[in-house]
């Protein structure tokens, strides 16, 4: 059993544990402890976002870092031989906080860079003497692999804000904060400086797979995916997933519609929040839906 592994049941444990002193039994799978706070929020002793966060906070377990990570192509990366006027301007445009560093390539990844510690560029006493090796902070490499839950409380523990993904190559897949891993729990955390647009809701991966947001526009979903479904009655790509299932469909489950295969990676006992979705080979089953326009 790797290190991931024995977290997640340690964790598992600790909760069974604790249902057990309060509610008299312990459940025996995790869909028994789902039905155990369902049914606690339909008695009114859980209100629907307590329910919605102790899901989320069950999913968060299962999901795994390629799931939600920010993915190689979508990085915002500042080049160490880079001078401070040619990467301010990066900096300004973004408003992220960190940055990774890279020497030349993406997969060559040096450090990462505070804004924060850019500042000192602006005294006029610095100015003269800045220097990008000093202002680098060490880099934390973790796998695609590696369970949310368990890199949460990594970053708790280190009080890092952000880790490059590798490949099992050793190569940079992408990279996460513990950001992204909190809005998996709280739901998204939205500041001034977010753009709701579709380059924020759809990314692509290397492998070919589309990681989508369930709320994303059923006309930028077509728009995007060359497809013709129909928007009435379905506005978003959630309600079209949600629809071909017939019931809200949880995270692992996965159909076929018009050529595109979609898996439930995030939701709960309401809506589906985040997908993925890859094109199926010709010689895939591939299931109908009624609302495609022909």
């Amino acid at each position: 059993m790797d290190k991931d592994t024995q977290a997640g049941a340690g964790w598992w444990r600790r909760l069974c544990q604790v249902l057990r002193r309060v509610l008299g039994r312990e459940p025996a799978s995790r869909n028994e402890l789902l039905e155990i706070i369902t049914e606690a929020q339909q008695r009114g002793l859980l209100d629907h976002d307590a329910l919605d966060t102790i899901q989320r906070v069950l999913q968060v377990a299962e999901l795994r870092v390629r799931d939600v990570m920010i993915p190689r192509s979508k990085m915002v990366v500042v080049d160490r031989n880079s001078s401070p006027e040619e990467f301010l301007p990066i900096l300004v445009e973004s408003a992220h906080s960190r940055f990774p560093v890279i020497d030349g390539d993406r997969d060559k990844i040096v450090g990462i860079l505070l804004a924060k510690d850019v500042l000192r560029y602006f005294d006029e006493s610095q100015r003269g003497s800045f220097n990008m090796r000093d202002m680098l902070r060490p880099a934390v490499f973790i796998p695609e692999s590696k369970r949310l839950n368990v890199l949460l409380t990594e970053f708790r523990a280190s009080r890092n804000h952000m880790a490059v993904v590798v490949d099992e190559y050793g190569g940079a897949a992408g990279l996460i904060t513990i950001e992204d891993v909190l809005e998996q729990i709280v739901g998204d955390i939205e500041d001034e400086h977010d753009i709701d647009d579709e380059a924020d809701m759809i990314l692509q991966r290397d492998d070919g797979e589309y990681i989508v947001k369930a709320l994303l526009p059923l006309e930028d979903f077509n728009d995007h995916f060359g497809k013709a479904f129909d928007p009435e009655g379905n506005d978003t790509v959630g309600g079209l997933v949600v629809k071909a299932f017939s019931h809200v469909p949880k995270r692992g489950e996965s159909i076929a519609i018009d050529g595109l295969q979609f898996e439930v990676l995030h939701a709960d006992t309401r809506r589906v929040h985040l997908l993925k979705v890859r094109k199926l080979e010709s010689d895939e089953p591939i299931a109908e839906f009624p609302s495609v326009v022909d």
